[in-house]
C-alpha cells in the first residue's frame, strides 16, 4: 500500500497512469467485482454491496467503476453526505487510475460538489465532467443543476457511499430525479450496514434496492443485494482483526459552564471549545491515567496510536509516556512545537513514523491526521484519548489497528476508550456501537458475546453509578429499585444525519419501566408526524421540543425507573422525520443477569453472616476472577460495584429504608388546582392514573380516540393532549369521570383562551 497522500482538488482531469497497480485485491473484495460484473448485464438495476468496517468499500467500488463505467465513456454520479466521504472517493479514483484498468480512455475529468469551502458549487458543474462526486444536501437543495449533465445520456451509473442512510427523504428525491431524466440508472449503493432487506414491510431499504445476484445469476427481489460478506468472515480470514473492547472512565467532568452555542458546535461540527479542550489537555489525573493504563499493559497492547485532544496534548502526553520509560513520538502538522518553540517539518513527522513502522517507537501520538492513507502496519492498539460525535471519525480511528495477520496486521485489536463525564449532554459516538449493525457476533463465544454487550450498557451507566457517589445528588429513587431491573433489556441503536453532513450515533437504553412506553410510542410516531403536519427531513428545535412533549405526556407517565431521557426520545423523533422508519431495537437476551445481581451478592453475604475481612475477601475473589469478569465489565470502577453492594445490604438490614418518602409534602397546594403535568412532577403514577382514566373514558367500541371538542377520531392516542385543559371539581378531588381529552388543535385554542 502507498504511504503518501494524495492531494485532492475540487475539480481535475486524471490521466491513466502507466505500469500495474500495486495493490491487489482481497478475495472478498474480487468476489464482489465479479458480481457487479455479473450484475451489469442488465440494462438498469439497484443493488448494494455489504462489506464490513475495514472491507475497503470505496477501493472495490472506485477499481470496478474506473473499468465498467469510465473506460466505457459512461457517466459516475457518486453521493455521499458528508467532506471526508467526499474526498476520499476522489482520492480512491486517482490513486487506482491505472491503464490496466481503463485501456480505452487517457483520462477523465471529475468534480467535488459539495458546501465546503475547498469544494465547488452545483453551478459549477459542466457537461463534460465524467465524475460528479456531490454531497447529497448540495444536490437536494438544487437538483436542476443536474439536468445539462444529464441530458443526452441513456445510462448513468449512480453510486451512494453510506447506503443505509439513502432512505433519508433528500436522497430518494436526487433518485428519482435522476431516473426522470435518464433512461436506464445503474445504482450501487455502499454500506457496512443494510439493516432489514428481506421484506419490504421492514423498511424503505428494500424498496430502494431491489435486485442483487443469486447463484451467478442476476435477478430481481434478491433482497437487494449483489455481495455481502461480514465482520466474522473477514476476521476469521484473518483480513481483519478482532476486535476487543476496553473502557475506562477518567472521572473528570466537562462542559458544565458551556452555552448553548457551544454545545451546538461540539454536536454538530464535532469541535470542542478551547478551553475545554485546554482543561482536557491539561488533566494531570486523566492523562495519568492514560499513560498508566499502557504502561500496565504494554505487552497486550503493543504498538498503539493515540488520539490526542490538541496538540498540547499530543506533546504532553509524548512527555509523560516517555517519563515512564515508553519510547512515545508526536506528530502534527504544520504547527510549531509549542515547547521547543521550533516548527514541526514534514521530515520531522515522516521521521516519527518511520520510527514506528520499524518498531522502535512504541506509541505514537497524534491529532487526527493518522486517520487515514499512511500504512502503519502491526499496529495493535488504538488509544480514544478524544471523544467524537462522527461515526466517520471514530471508524477511521479504529480502523487504524483493524488490519488482520492476512493484510500485514495483527490477530487482535484493542480499541481502548477514556470516557469523561458530560453529563449526558452528548452524544458521543461509542466504538462497539460501530459494530452492532453489522455482525454483533464477531466473537467465536456467547460469553465474549456477552461481554460486548455488557461494555455497551456500562457506557450509558457510568454517569448514573458516579450520582450514586455524589452525595449532593437525591438518587433515593433509582436505589430502591431492584438491581435487575436496573439493567436494560434491550437498546434501539441508529445513526441519525445533521443538515450539515455530520452523522451521530445513538443508542437509547431501554428497561422493563420504559419498554411498554417506547413500544407505543413507535406504534404513534405517523400519526404524530401527520398530527403537526411535519414532511421535511430535518425538524426545528422548537418543533422537536413540542413533539417531545406530547409524547411523553401521552406515554411515558407514571412512575419510570430507571427513567426514560427526553434527549432519547427527540433522537428518535430525528430518525423518523429523515427515515419514516423507526430505528432497529437489539436485545439484550444473551446477558446472564445472575451474573450481575448484586442484590443475590449481598444475599450470600448476609446469609453467611459474613464479618468485614470475610466480606472484603470475598469481593475481592469475584472481582478478579480471570475467567468470568462481568462484574469488572459492568461497574469499571470497584468502587461503583462497593457502593451498589451497600446499598443492597442496607435493604436486608433495614427492609423500610425506602418506605419514608410516603411523607413526601407537595406544598401549599392541593392537586385538584394542579395540571396533570403538575401533578406528574410531585405522584407520576397517580397522573398516569388520571391520563388512562380520561383515554378509557373516551375510547369508541372500534377502539378508536375521539375528541371532546371536535370529534376528531384516531386509533392511538397521540394526537391528542390531556393537559391544561381540566375541569377541575373545586368541591373535591378530581377523579377520572371528571377528564375530557381533546386532540392538539382544539387544546391549544383552549389554551389560548385561558
Amino acid at each position: 500500500m502507498e504511504n503518501t497522500f494524495i492531494e485532492v482538488r475540487s475539480n481535475g482531469v486524471v490521466s491513466a497512469k502507466q505500469g500495474s497497480n500495486g495493490r491487489s485485491p482481497y478475495e472478498h473484495q474480487r468476489k464482489a467485482m465479479e458480481c457487479l460484473d455479473i450484475i451489469d448485464k442488465l440494462d438498469d438495476y439497484s443493488t448494494l454491496v455489504v462489506l464490513p468496517t475495514g472491507g475497503g468499500k470505496t477501493y472495490t467500488a472506485s477499481s470496478w467503476l474506473l473499468k465498467a463505467a469510465l473506460n466505457k465513456h459512461k457517466k459516475i454520479l457518486w453521493i455521499a453526505h458528508r467532506q471526508l466521504l467526499l474526498d476520499q472517493a476522489a482520492e480512491s479514483f486517482q490513486k487506482f487510475a491505472y491503464a490496466e484498468s481503463m485501456p480505452n480512455v487517457s483520462s477523465f475529468r471529475y468534480r467535488i460538489v459539495s458546501g465546503a469551502a475547498v469544494h465547488d458549487r452545483t453551478t459549477d458543474i459542466v457537461s463534460s465532467d465524467d465524475l460528479l462526486i456531490a454531497s447529497k444536501d448540495s444536490l437536494g437543495r438544487n437538483m436542476q443543476a443536474l439536468d445539462k449533465w444529464l441530458e443526452g445520456e441513456d445510462e448513468i451509473y449512480l453510486c451512494i457511499d453510506e447506503a443505509h442512510h439513502s432512505t433519508a427523504k433528500t436522497y430518494r428525491k436526487v433518485i428519482d430525479h435522476v431516473k426522470s431524466k435518464v433512461e436506464h440508472v445503474k445504482i450501487i449503493g455502499l454500506t457496512a450496514t443494510p439493516f432489514r432487506t428481506a421484506d419490504s414491510e421492514q423498511g424503505l431499504l428494500a424498496k430502494i434496492y431491489t435486485d442483487g445476484v443469486d447463484l451467478g445469476k442476476a435477478v430481481k427481489d434478491n433482497k437487494g443485494i449483489t455481495y455481502k460478506t461480514d465482520l466474522k468472515t473477514l476476521i476469521n480470514r484473518n483480513i481483519l482483526s478482532r476486535p476487543i473492547f476496553e473502557s475506562y472512565s477518567t472521572e473528570e467532568g466537562f462542559g458544565d459552564d458551556l452555552g448553548k452555542d457551544d454545545w451546538n458546535r461540539i454536536s454538530h461540527l464535532d469541535i470542542l471549545p478551547e478551553d475545554i479542550a485546554k482543561q482536557m489537555a491539561g488533566s494531570a489525573a486523566r492523562n495519568k491515567l492514560i499513560v498508566d493504563t499502557y504502561r500496565k499493559n504494554q505487552e497486550t497492547y503493543g504498538k498503539t496510536i493515540v488520539f490526542a485532544v490538541n496538540v498540547v496534548h499530543a506533546i504532553s502526553l509524548a512527555k509523560l509516556f516517555q517519563n515512564a520509560g515508553v519510547k512515545a513520538e508526536f506528530i502534527v502538522s504544520d504547527v510549531k512545537d509549542m515547547i521547543t518553540g521550533v516548527t514541526i517539518s514534514s521530515k520531522e513527522n515522516e521521521r516519527k513514523v518511520e520510527s514506528y513502522r520499524s518498531g522502535d517507537t512504541k506509541v505514537l501520538i497524534n491529532v487526527n491526521i493518522l486517520t487515514e492513507g499512511v500504512d502503519l502496519p502491526q499496529t495493535q492498539t488504538v488509544f480514544l484519548a478524544r471523544p467524537t460525535v462522527s461515526t466517520i471519525l471514530m471508524t477511521q480511528m479504529i480502523g487504524r489497528a483493524l488490519r488482520g495477520v492476512e493484510a500485514g496486521g495483527t490477530a487482535y485489536a484493542h480499541i481502548v476508550s477514556f470516557i469523561d463525564d458530560w453529563d449526558e449532554h452528548i452524544a458521543w459516538v461509542n466504538p462497539e456501537s460501530l459494530f452492532v449493525d453489522e455482525e454483533s457476533d464477531f466473537s467465536d463465544s456467547s460469553s465474549e458475546h456477552q461481554k460486548h454487550e455488557i461494555c455497551m450498557i456500562a457506557i450509558s451507566k457510568i454517569g448514573e453509578f458516579a450520582a450514586i457517589l455524589d452525595d449532593a445528588v437525591d438518587t433515593t429513587a433509582i436505589e430502591k429499585v431492584p438491581f435487575k431491573k436496573r439493567i436494560p433489556i434491550g437498546m434501539y441503536a441508529f445513526t441519525c444525519l445533521e443538515e450539515n453532513g455530520m452523522d451521530h450515533s445513538y443508542q437509547v437504553m431501554v428497561y422493563d419501566s420504559t419498554q411498554k412506553a417506547y413500544e407505543e410510542m413507535m406504534h404513534a410516531l405517523p400519526a404524530l408526524f401527520q398530527d403537526f403536519g411535519v414532511d421535511d427531513e430535518f425538524v426545528d428545535d422548537e418543533t422537536l421540543a413540542e413533539m417531545a412533549e406530547q409524547i411523553a405526556d401521552t406515554f411515558f407517565t407514571g412512575e419510570m425507573i430507571p427513567p426514560y431521557e427526553e434527549a432519547d426520545i427527540i433522537h428518535i423523533l430525528m430518525y423518523y422525520a429523515q427515515y419514516e422508519d423507526i430505528p432497529k431495537f437489539y436485545t439484550f437476551m444473551d446477558i446472564d443477569k445472575s451474573k450481575l445481581d448484586v442484590a443475590a451478592i449481598a444475599k450470600r453475604i448476609w446469609d453467611e453472616d459474613m464479618g468485614q475481612r470475610k466480606k472484603a475477601e470475598y469481593v475481592d475473589s469475584i472481582w478478579e476472577d480471570a475467567d468470568d469478569n462481568m462484574l469488572r465489565l459492568f461497574f469499571g470502577r470497584k468502587v461503583y460495584f462497593w457502593r451498589q453492594l451497600d446499598i443492597e445490604m442496607m435493604k436486608l438490614s433495614s427492609p423500610d429504608i425506602f418506605d419514608d418518602e410516603q411523607n413526601v409534602r407537595y406544598g401549599k397546594r392541593d392537586f385538584e388546582d394542579m395540571s396533570l403535568h403538575e401533578i406528574g412532577e410531585y405522584a407520576p403514577n397517580y397522573e398516569k392514573e388520571l391520563r388512562d382514566g380520561a383515554f378509557e373514558k373516551a375510547l369508541n367500541e372500534d377502539g378508536s380516540y375521539v375528541c371532546a371538542e371536535c370529534g376528531l377520531e384516531s386509533e392511538v392516542r397521540i394526537p391528542f393532549q390531556v393537559d391544561h385543559i381540566i375541569p377541575m371539581n373545586k368541591g373535591g378531588k378530581t377523579v377520572p369521570e371528571n377528564l375530557q381529552i381533546l386532540c392538539r388543535r382544539c387544546n391549544a385554542r383552549k389554551s389560548d383562551k385561558l
